[in-house]
């Protein structure tokens, strides 16, 4: 009986585990800046891949995004459809010439990196997206692994 008593308890705590009763995205494949209970969606577009002589350049129309937080740390939800959350890296990108970009390689060396992103689980499709680190003031994106489809936004 007391070996069964911890099993017990943990099939006890899993079924009374509340679900998750919070804000839900209008939209689904589309990234929410979480803002307490308000979301905000995130600016959906096509990066356009330059090459320029040994650099490739993913480029944005705009010198910067309409999606805008506060947050140094930001949070995103994603009803994930089509669109696997555990597949979107975040990347910084320079505001240049009306344009934002990130300079992915520079002499077949990849010098854009992804910004460490934790990823949970809160409802059948529903995840919690977090960013690992503290991001600096600027423009920002996130896409999925292999794909041009973006979606941008703004620390201020």
């Amino acid at each position: 009986m007391r070996k069964l008593l911890p099993v017990l308890l943990l099939c006890t705590c899993v079924l009374t585990a509340e679900k998750y009763n919070g804000p839900r995205s209008a939209k689904a494949d589309l990234p929410y800046l979480v803002h307490a209970d308000n979301l905000v969606p995130t600016e959906e577009a096509d990066a356009k891949q330059e090459d320029r002589k040994t650099d490739v350049v993913y480029v944005v129309p705009g010198a910067s995004s309409s999606a805008r937080t506060p947050l140094s740390s930001p949070i995103f939800l994603l009803q994930g459809d089509e669109i696997p959350a555990d597949r979107l890296q975040l990347y910084r990108m320079q505001s240049k010439g009306g344009q934002r970009e990130v300079l992915f390689s520079h002499k077949k060396k990849l010098v854009a990196q992804p910004i460490r992103l934790n990823v949970s689980r809160l409802d059948e499709s529903l995840y919690k997206i977090e960013v690992d680190e503290i991001l600096e003031n600027g423009e920002y994106s996130l896409t999925p692994a292999d794909s041009n489809k973006v979606f941008c936004f703004q620390v201020y």
